[in-house]
């Protein structure tokens, strides 16, 4: 459970850094386009979790280990 707290928790920092600039671009508060950006990738690491939760009752490693991966498709 430590561990996908802290994951949920990098995801969230990794997030908001890439935002806080285009943010204050556009005259958003820095912390405000954090806490934006932060909340916004951590709710859909949940939303995956629970969604693989509620297929069958059990989140598997590989389930875990796919809800926090970065999609790097490309069309």
């Amino acid at each position: 459970m430590r561990t996908v707290l802290l994951r949920i928790a990098s995801v969230f920092t990794y997030s908001s850094m890439a935002t806080i600039g285009g943010g204050a671009i556009i005259g958003v508060e820095v912390w405000k386009a954090a806490v934006l950006a932060g909340l916004t990738s951590s709710v859909h690491v949940l939303e995956k979790l629970a969604r693989a939760y509620a297929d069958d009752g059990v989140i598997t490693t590989e389930e875990l280990n796919a809800a926090f991966q970065i999609s790097t498709e490309t069309d």
